[in-house]
């Protein structure tokens, strides 16, 4: 099952009570006070692993403590620390705070992580509390309580080069012949229900990440089709391949559904609409496919592709172009936003 997006709520342990005690043995008259400091709570984390691409696993617990810090003892000892609770999450989870509204922090790669509750201080003994003038105190101070707040994960999938286009353009053909990537095929529209990655390799030890992206529909910037679902996956890629159906089902003009795709991804913002883009028109082994696609380039002014992931037609032409695109990119730093948050 495959899940980009989860609420739940963390809270950090609880800080340890503080001991009120003194020391009492035989011989020893004046033993004064000896209560322990009482243990800090443990930290919730939110950390990227490499490997994971859905948030899954998380999904069926709504409900994450860390572990309350120990309570003080006697003889000065002081109470355990509680464990911190950690959260593996795929790269590219967006961490926000539900009710502020704010981001606390974008895990771009793997190993990045962010605490999201804080556990509590734990509280001071009676024998912090000694001085010359009060020698045998009775204050003792409770553990604070740990952090607790409703965040929402978002996963935004990360890859270098993502598909597009309209339902049944044949994104999910072309990924599984230019990858190992095994998605869903059929001939109907909305076959894929959720980003698919697959690893291209381009010449000898050259290599990057295609996402096959769910189909978009006019009006995905308002959420019609789970627009909004999809459009958050296309914000991560560094270049875009817009595929192009030459002969669509619904006897639609190829052209005006370029068109239509354009608008959602300028309409969503996010600077989409300034991606480098490859266009493709798919299916060229279809009679008119060439026409297709030498009208869309007159129509444009640019060079749009005509490839078959059937026959194998101008799919090396089209992964070359990707690698140049690519290449011609500054590489990206990962952008951390964060709130008033401890960051380890």
């Amino acid at each position: 099952m495959f899940v980009d997006r989860v609420v739940i709520y963390v809270k950090g342990g609880d800080g340890g009570r503080g001991c009120c005690s003194f020391r009492r043995e035989k011989y020893v008259p004046l033993g004064g006070p000896d209560g322990g400091d009482g243990g800090d709570g443990g930290d919730v984390i939110i950390r990227a692993v490499a490997g994971a691409d859905s948030l899954a696993p998380i999904v069926h617990r709504k409900h994450w403590r860390a572990q309350n810090g120990g309570g003080g003892g006697t003889a000065n000892c002081h109470g355990r620390r509680g464990k911190d609770l950690v959260i593996d999450v795929p790269p590219g989870t967006l961490i926000m705070d539900r009710d502020r509204g704010h981001v606390l922090r974008d895990l771009t790669e793997a190993d990045q992580h962010v605490t999201v509750g804080q556990g509590g201080r734990g509280g001071r003994g009676n024998k912090a509390f000694a001085t010359a003038v009060n020698r045998s105190p009775r204050e003792f101070q409770p553990g604070t309580p740990g952090e607790e707040r409703w965040i929402v994960l978002e996963l935004k999938m990360i890859a270098d080069a993502g598909l597009i286009g309209l339902p049944n353009a044949g994104k999910s053909t072309l990924l599984s012949r230019l990858s190992h990537a095994q998605p869903e095929i059929a001939d109907y529209p909305f076959t894929t229900k959720h980003p698919n990655l697959g690893l291209v390799r381009v010449g000898g030890e050259r290599t990057f990440v295609l996402a096959d992206l769910p189909g978009l529909i006019e009006g995905a910037h308002e959420g019609i089709g789970l627009g909004h679902e999809f459009l958050r996956h296309v914000e991560r890629t560094r270049v875009l391949v817009h595929l192009v159906e030459p002969l669509p089902l619904d006897g639609s003009d190829p052209v005006q559904n370029y068109r239509t795709i354009r608008r959602e991804l300028e309409l969503h913002g996010q600077d989409l609409r300034d991606k480098p883009e490859i266009i493709a028109v798919s299916k060229s082994e279809l009679t008119d496919a060439e026409d297709v696609s030498r009208r869309l380039a007159r129509e444009l002014d640019r060079e749009v592709l005509a490839i078959s992931a059937v026959t194998g037609q101008g799919l090396s032409r089209l992964v070359t172009l990707i690698a140049q695109s690519l290449a011609a990119l500054p590489m990206e730093k990962a952008e951390t936003v964060e709130g008033n948050q401890k960051t380890q």
